[in-house]
């Protein structure tokens, strides 16, 4: 897919990179050790810490026009009522108007994480393992190494008083964590501001598919998340004084929620497969050569609990297809031991995962439909609900286009190997935010890998990811920067 380019001379760059290897793993050590929670209001100041790290390192470097937009106070539910958002912090490298405009996007917040979690290591202390190759800590792929690896090509750059082959302008946000909370609002405010000249924009905040072979992400399933709620007695009731002369709400709930999905995987909802997007040949051969395997499936589950057993049905299930999972009832009593307890309310959640062409209005009203139609059968006299908690977008891009074979023509020259092109089967909903309110394309350029447990105990980028990362990301720009308008 990248035979159009010719191979660009870039290996005073990757030697400058290898050079200051020391220098950043020592910036990356810096930013792991501020422990820049979201979802931690005691921790807020420290987020903003990060966002002032942030701001110090884009100046050392060269930037200008950085700006820390603050975007007020967070919305309840908080317990400081007048708690602030963290700011988003911005710059711009350089502003040749011959050259191409690449926005680049990434968070520098990060997941809770405490020793005692199970943690082999302090998560805000950035443990070297050099004789494994790995860096361990909070946010080390997720999403500060990435973030910090576009700081890094250009520190390389000026140290080989190379000019940048774009202009360069950042958006790095301190709420992804937690909802990115007013970064769509300030994204359509500075559409026509501040990223007005926007010609591409490249997030790296996703990972490979596997472990050993790098890839190129040009799309993303999107979520729609529903409640069903039913609401019978005044308070909860003693099954032996009421069992059986009363309609149970977790019956009727249960009822309700085996139909809907089957134990196959199939969406049981009326519609929803009539929507999606056929299958072409030119997609079905992006498959053939991706690296991947259901011993891979069935290691990353823990469990030999597959529904499919070859490489590309998996795939494009968990990709291509959309997926309704049940995730819960609210209200139901779950703990050890029994407790002989009929629940007055229960609240069931599910969510739907959609694919090209599900329009996500159609597919709540198939959803309500046929949820009303099944409770209606069921002639329960309790009160019953069902709705839309929050939806966002699928994602996809066409993996044939400047962005996706500049990419996989740096990624060749780095690793070596022609990247996979993958989809992802979960959601980054700013790449949407991105590519409509700037009408642009989008690119997501992972750095890390399929195992860096980037939400768990232990998160880890290896040392080859990082380096080789900062290459592909500084090749990639180098490649884009040559390609046609």
């Amino acid at each position: 897919m990248s035979e159009k380019y010719e191979k660009l001379e870039l290996e005073p760059f990757f030697k400058t990179i290898d050079e200051l290897k020391p220098k950043f793993i020592e910036r990356l050590s810096k930013a792991i050790a501020i422990p820049s929670v979201s979802s931690d209001e005691s921790l807020r100041p420290k987020v903003v810490e990060m966002a002032h790290f942030l701001v110090d390192e884009l100046t050392n470097l060269g930037f200008h026009d950085i700006q820390l937009k603050e975007l007020g106070i967070q919305p309840p539910p908080v317990t400081d009522k007048n708690l602030k958002l963290p700011p988003i912090v911005l710059g711009k490298f350089g502003s040749d108007p011959k050259k191409k405009n690449v926005l680049i996007y990434g968070h520098y917040d990060v997941q809770p994480a405490l020793k005692e979690d199970g943690w082999s290591y302090d998560p805000f202390k950035l443990t070297v393992d050099e004789k494994n190759g790995i860096l361990y800590g909070r946010g080390s792929t997720d999403d500060k190494g990435p973030v910090l690896g576009w700081l890094n090509v250009i520190e390389a750059h000026n140290k080989l008083g190379w000019e940048l082959p774009v202009n360069l302008i950042v958006c790095f946000e301190g709420m992804e964590e937690s909802g990115s909370l007013g970064l769509d609002e300030l994204v359509a405010k500075e559409a026509k501001n501040y990223f007005k000249d926007v010609d591409q924009c490249t997030i790296s905040d996703n990972y490979w598919l596997g472990t050993t072979k790098p890839v190129l992400t040009y799309g993303l399933r999107g979520c729609n998340y529903y409640q069903i709620i039913v609401k019978g007695p005044g308070a909860d009731l003693h099954s032996g004084i009421f069992g059986g002369i009363i309609s149970e709400p977790m019956t009727d709930l249960i009822k309700v929620m085996s139909q809907l999905v089957d134990s196959q995987g199939k969406i049981l909802i009326p519609g929803i497969d009539e929507m999606v997007a056929p299958l072409t040949e030119k997609e079905d051969k992006l498959y053939d050569n991706i690296d991947f395997s259901v011993e891979e499936l069935n290691a990353a589950s823990g469990s030999d609990t597959a529904l499919h057993q070859n490489k590309k049905d998996i795939l494009k299930h968990r990709w291509r297809y959309p997926s309704l999972s049940l995730h819960g009832i609210e209200g139901a009593f779950s703990g050890a031991g029994a407790k002989t307890v009929i629940p007055s309310k229960v609240v069931g959640k599910f969510s739907i995962r959609t694919v090209p062409n599900i329009e996500s209005k159609k597919l709540d009203s198939l959803v309500f439909d046929h949820i009303n139609k099944l409770f209606k059968q069921l002639n329960s006299p309790n009160d019953f609900k069902v709705e839309l908690i929050h939806d966002g977008n699928y994602w996809v891009s066409d993996p044939f286009n400047e962005s996706f074979q500049a990419a996989a023509k740096a990624t060749e020259d780095v690793w070596g190997i022609v990247p996979d092109f993958t989809r992802e089967g979960g959601s980054i909903p700013i790449t949407l935010t991105f590519e409509k309110e700037l009408g642009v394309d989008v690119l997501l350029l992972p750095m890390g890998r399929g195992d860096d447990g980037a939400h768990s105990i232990n998160e880890k980028l290896d040392i080859s990811n990082y380096i080789n990362g900062c290459k592909t990301l500084g090749g990639f720009l180098h490649y884009y920067g040559k390609s046609e308008n």
